[in-house]
This record gives structure tokens, sequence and C-alpha cells, in this order.
């Protein structure tokens, strides 16, 4: 049923991405990912561990370039398998993931 004339329609971003982030990292107790599509909360994304204890998660990004860090066991990591990194401002690095609206690098 189309919507009434006098309802706002809602917006939806067609070039939006579904990102799978992964983690490898048995041994930990808790994973999660933050980064500026999360305002750096950790506790936004958590990861779920498969049985070969592979950590993983699945979130919808509009096309852009993020900034994100993964938090095992409370402890801020970069993700081994990310190639690009830029300064964070505490002495440390960022990885950086750009989602593009046809792939994800």
């Amino acid at each position: 049923m189309p919507p009434k004339k006098d309802q706002p329609k809602e917006k939806v971003d067609f070039d939006a991405k579904e990102v799978t982030l992964v983690y490898d990292m048995p041994n930990a107790q808790t994973v999660s990912v933050a980064g500026d599509f999360s305002d750096w909360q950790p506790d936004r994304y958590p990861l779920k561990k498969d049985k070969k204890g592979l950590w993983s998660t699945t979130i919808t990004l509009a096309p852009g370039r993020y900034e994100y860090r993964f938090v095992v066991d409370g402890e801020w990591l970069d993700d081994p398998k990310c190639d690009e990194r830029t300064g964070n401002g505490f002495g440390g690095e960022n990885c950086v993931l750009h989602v593009y609206a046809g792939v994800q690098t």
C-alpha cells in the first residue's frame, strides 16, 4: 500500500554496503570494533566467534572513508589485515576502511 500523502517518505541509502570485519584471536574472550561509524563506542558492534576462533561482524555502511580499531578483551588493537593507517592523535594509528558504491576494500 502506498504511503499517505501526509506521511514523510523514509530515506533509503541504496548505495550502503554490508561490510564484514574479521579478527583472528581464538583465545580472546571478547572482541568488538569501534570507529567513527560508531562514535568510537566499542560496545556498539560486538563480534561473534566461530568454531575456528575467528571473530566477525557485518555492519552496513554508506560509501565513504572510515577509521576503526578492534577492541580485544578491553585492549585497542589494529586490524592486522588493514594496509592503510592514519595517526589517531593518541600516539597510535587507526585503520582505514574505504566503502565504495560498488565494492568494499
